[in-house]
């Protein structure tokens, strides 16, 4: 027992105390949050990984409850996380000081996977402490009797707030405590995070804008180790993926000498892959290594996590299902196969090794391609300097507001201004105007111009000034889908046996046939039926399957992490190879600067080269997958505007092709004119397929906005039901309700999400700047044969597409050697 000084706030002693008999002494920043919290202070606490944040809340919320009025039993204090696997280890932390500190409390647990028997318990009475998920929370303001039973309710703490800040879920999180501090204006709330940038925003979106907070940053010496294995011959030329397979042999040594370790890929269909060439490296690994990802059935992931606690597991293959603060002490090491592609991720990732105060975390980078070895190098540089992505929270998104209206009406009902100052408290709504709120309230009042005919979308009826929900058959449907997380439908897979293995796409399965062969949940598998949206599998012996592959797979590179890379070209360029994987990298980086250029900051390098499919435009402005490919769209459409031309495009994170039929007059690149960012909306809605975009936009937001319902439980709608339900609103409300402001909203969407407007339009900016090189190609460069093989892989099978490479790589190599 350490024996501590007397505290100079004799409310903290008991808390210091409890750790003290653990061996522990509070960290400042620790007793800092519980001082704020006595004080009835709301906050941000941004600390590492593993030192301590959960306690740092908890206690103070043990100790705040001791000196606030005494509350009506139930729930005292509500705890909100992410993820499901994730509120189950907090109700494991949090009940640890129970039995010292509140022996009269209890935990529990409510979320999507809470058994039944379990929620009509808590719907006698809630437990003292209740862990929930954004989606849980909405659902019990939906109770005519929410704020009753709610009512003793004085600390709201928001775990992992990074993980929501950036998306609807955060707005539906800001939406919920707006209404709990409204009945509680008192409310203490705070929010944990170790990867955040923009603090203060951050904090001021989870308080609302109109109430200040206390930002407490953790400062803990905790070693972070960031380092890479390196491939034997990175080679001179390189793509996606190109480098996998020959990093397999490093891996399962790497494995082989350390502890429990996480393979974390950026990909379920990635983790698939890397699973099964685990087992088939190390066939003696099969039962102590594992696979966890999303789409995996509960009870497998479940018995994964337990494993890992346990110190059972030599190896999981994870992807982000396992990101977050899941305390796993016997992780010693952490993979990540491919590049993070942003520090936030990495730094997550890093965290889960090394889960304690003082324990040192370390994540090594597997390359799978050479320019990953410059991105690795990057993002340790980066993670040193503390260059954090900042998140935004999405600005007003009216598919949540119409959602929340239909809660509120269900939770007991509300009068139009109160709930209108209500919701312009939160961040994401400051800036809602007049017009915009009345056009939400008409809509779930009357379905707005086109849908007033329909009762069923007169969900919300105002009766003596209230509003409220008065069809049974209506609060049923939105119960059943309250929330904003939106995918692609699935189809349970299921052995013949009736075993559910997990689910998976029906756009996937959508394109089999009988007798073939998919990998899935780390097991070879032949598909035989679908029936009632259950795929129906058996054990397949043939020796090869496709993966499936999951919406939402590729993440862009970081605006952070370009600019690293480019700092670290910008040094190699200049014949400085400091970092062993710069090292690793320079037969690929001195081939480039020998045949072409190296991008630099500052500098853009455009690539010219022609071949019997045309003339190719190689330009490398490293601003990211999503925003390379609206920026590919607008040059393609703004060369053939005055002079027809037909253009193929393939993107990556660094760079775009753009393969033209016809030659290309690139005077307006080289001069800079054509990156102007004049009539840069009606440029870049005339250069896609807008109409299309935003109609596939627009199927997430009518489900969020309640228009369309997914079915009830046993009789769910097929995606391609949900499709033709969504085009068809889609349709209705662009030719007789055009002011439905849905529409503007899946434009904007389109824009900001799809396309990274505001980072197109500053990478425009910053073309305009910089000086423009251009080089004419002999043979494909090492940084074009990547975009090449993007392009391709969209056209040939894998037989097709090796003999491609083969021919490209022997061009390439032609006249290059010295």
């Amino acid at each position: 027992m350490i024996a501590l000084p007397h505290s100079r706030f004799p409310d903290l002693a008991p808390a210091e105390a409890w750790m003290a008999r653990r061996g522990w002494q509070p960290f400042a920043f620790q007793r800092e949050v519980w001082q704020a919290m006595l004080d009835g202070r709301s906050g941000l606490l941004h600390a590492t990984t593993g030192a301590g944040k959960t306690y740092a809340v908890w206690l103070g919320a043990l100790m705040r409850d001791r000196v606030v009025a005494p509350a009506p039993s139930g729930a005292r204090v509500l705890w909100i996380t992410p993820m499901r696997a994730l509120a189950a280890d907090a109700v494991r932390a949090l009940s640890q000081p129970l039995p010292d500190l509140a022996p009269s409390w209890h935990v529990g647990l409510r979320t999507g996977d809470t058994p039944s028997a379990q929620r009509t318990r808590q719907d006698r009475r809630l437990p003292e402490a209740l862990v929930t998920t954004p989606e849980s929370l909405s659902l019990l303001l939906t109770r005519p009797d929410a704020r009753e039973r709610l009512a003793g309710v004085h600390t709201v703490v928001v775990d992992e707030w990074h993980e929501l800040l950036g998306n609807k879920r955060g707005v539906q999180v800001q939406l919920a405590l707006a209404r709990l501090r409204r009945w509680h204006p008192g409310l203490v709330i705070w929010g944990l995070s170790a990867t955040l940038g923009h603090l203060q925003e951050a904090m001021a979106a989870l308080l609302g804008h109109q109430h200040e907070g206390v930002l407490v940053q953790g400062r803990v010496d905790k070693d972070l180790v960031i380092d890479t294995l390196l491939p034997s011959d990175p080679g001179r030329f390189s793509w996606a993926g190109h480098l996998g397979g020959h990093m397999l042999a490093p891996v399962v040594q790497d494995i082989e000498r350390s502890g429990t370790t996480l393979v974390f890929t950026n990909t379920r269909s990635q983790a698939e892959l890397w699973y099964q060439m685990l087992l088939q490296a190390r066939p003696d690994w099969a039962g102590i290594v594992a696979l966890h990802h999303g789409s995996l059935d509960p009870n497998v992931r479940a018995w994964v996590e337990q494993g890992l606690k346990e110190g059972r597991l030599k190896a999981v293959v994870a992807t982000s299902s396992l990101d977050l603060g899941v305390d796993f002490l016997p992780v010693e090491r952490v993979l990540q196969i491919g590049s993070a592609k942003g520090v936030a991720r990495l730094l997550q990732r890093a965290g889960r090794s090394g889960h304690a105060p003082g324990r040192p975390s370390r994540v090594t980078l597997v390359p799978t391609h050479t320019l990953e070895l410059v991105e690795a190098a990057a993002a340790r540089r980066a993670a040193r300097a503390g260059r954090i992505e900042a998140r935004s929270s999405p600005d007003k998104p009216l598919d949540v507001l119409v959602q929340h209206l239909v809660t509120v009406a269900l939770g007991g009902g509300f009068e139009a201004d109160d709930l209108l100052a209500e919701v312009r408290s939160t961040w994401a709504y400051r800036e809602l105007t007049d017009a915009q709120w009345r056009w939400a309230l008409t809509f779930v009042e009357r379905g707005g111009p086109s849908l007033q005919a329909y009762p069923e979308y007169h969900r919300v009826q105002c009766i003596d000034g209230v509003y409220r929900v008065t069809d049974a058959g209506i609060a049923r449907r939105h119960r059943m889908q309250v929330g904003t997380i939106v995918s692609e439908a699935s189809m349970h897979v299921k052995y013949l046996g009736g075993a559910c293995l997990g689910s998976v796409e029906e756009s996937f399965i959508a394109r089999l046939k009988k007798g073939d062969c998919f990998l899935f949940a780390g097991r070879l598998l032949e598909f035989v039926r679908v029936q009632d949206m259950t795929a129906y599998v058996r054990r397949a012996e043939k020796d090869r399957g496709a993966v499936p592959r999951w919406g939402g797979g590729k993440m862009p590179l970081s605006t952070e992490m370009a600019d690293a890379v480019l700092e670290l070209l910008d040094a190699a360029d200049q014949g400085e190879f400091g970092e062993p994987e710069l090292e690793a990298a320079r037969p690929l980086l001195e081939m480039q600067r020998r045949v072409s250029r190296l991008p630099r900051p500052g500098t853009l390098v455009i690539e010219r080269y022609r071949s019997r499919e045309g003339m190719h435009l190689y330009l490398y402005p490293f601003a990211g997958r999503w925003a390379n490919l609206g920026l590919a769209s607008l040059l393609a459409w703004r060369l053939a505007r005055d002079r027809p031309n037909t253009f193929s495009i393939a993107v990556n994170d660094y760079g775009l092709e753009l393969l033209s039929a016809e030659p290309v007059d690139v005077a307006p690149v080289l001069d800079g004119s054509i990156f102007t960012i004049d009539d840069l909306l009606h440029d870049v809605w005339a250069s896609l397929n807008a109409t299309e975009l935003s109609r596939r936009r627009f199927r997430e937001i009518a489900r969020v906005a309640g228009l369309v319902f997914s079915g009830y439980p046993g009789g769910p709608k097929s995606m391609k039901q949900l499709q033709a339900s969504s085009s068809l609103f889609f349709e209705v409300f662009r030719k007789y309700d055009a002011g439905n402001l849905l529409l503007g909203q899946a434009e904007q969407e389109v824009l900001s999400q799809e396309l990274e407007l505001q980072r197109l339009t500053l990478t425009l900016r910053r073309l305009q700047l910089w000086r423009r090189v251009m080089v004419d190609l002999r043979q494909p460069s090492p940084m074009s044969l990547p975009l090449m093989v993007e392009r391709f892989r969209e056209k040939l099978s894998n037989e097709k597409l090796a003999d491609r490479l083969a021919r490209l790589l022997k061009d390439a190599q032609r006249g290059m050697d010295p």
